[in-house]
């Protein structure tokens, strides 16, 4: 509880710090898509820099043999080629998170077997990315970004998706798309 109310501390500083910077509010309409539940916030730094804080969250099972549970949260520093919060940016954002998958297809083919038995585990890396705003108005922009890297995991492995006995231990290495995101942000000047 100390660790959030800490967590929950940092970014109201920073909030009240980067007003006069510019902040905003935004969803990523892609895990909208997936029933995953997720909130970002961005923070104007410098001319040409900013702070986005990602996180989603997904709790509940799609039937009674398809577990798609997990939660991630993505930091990404941003640097912007003209003024922030408009037109082209890369990104180095880090990535961690739990998840509890099984009896489904995964994209990119991460963990090939989830369709057979479910992991459970967690993972944290690293990636970059590109992406575009456009400003739709003085308040609404919409956002669109990709981005690549590496995910290292440790999972435990079960025979399906709601079996408890455990059959296998093992460690993931991920390269490939870690960003795919296509955001609604309301700015707050």
């Amino acid at each position: 509880m100390k660790r959030i109310a800490l967590l929950l501390l940092l970014i109201f500083s920073a909030w009240s710090y980067s007003s006069a910077q510019v902040a905003a509010i935004k969803t990523n309409l892609l895990y909208d898509a997936t029933a995953s539940v997720n909130l970002g916030f961005e923070f104007g730094l410098a001319k040409h820099w900013s702070l986005d804080i990602n996180g989603n969250i997904n709790m509940w099972d799609i039937s009674e043999m398809k577990k798609w549970r997990h939660w991630f949260a993505q930091p990404e520093a941003r640097y912007w080629f003209c003024d922030k919060f408009n037109g082209h940016f890369l990104g180095l954002h880090a990535i961690g998170g739990q998840y509890n998958i099984g009896g489904t297809d995964l994209v990119f083919n991460a963990f090939p077997e989830t369709k057979t038995a479910r992991f459970e585990g967690w993972g944290a890396g690293v990636g970059i990315a590109y992406g575009y705003q456009w400003l739709l108005s003085k308040n609404w922009s919409i956002e669109a970004s990709i981005g690549i890297g590496y995910i290292y995991s440790i999972y435990d492995k079960f025979p399906c998706a709601t079996c408890g006995t455990l059959i296998g231990e093992g460690v993931k290495h991920y390269f490939g798309p870690t960003k795919a995101s296509l955001s609604v942000i309301y700015i707050m000047k």
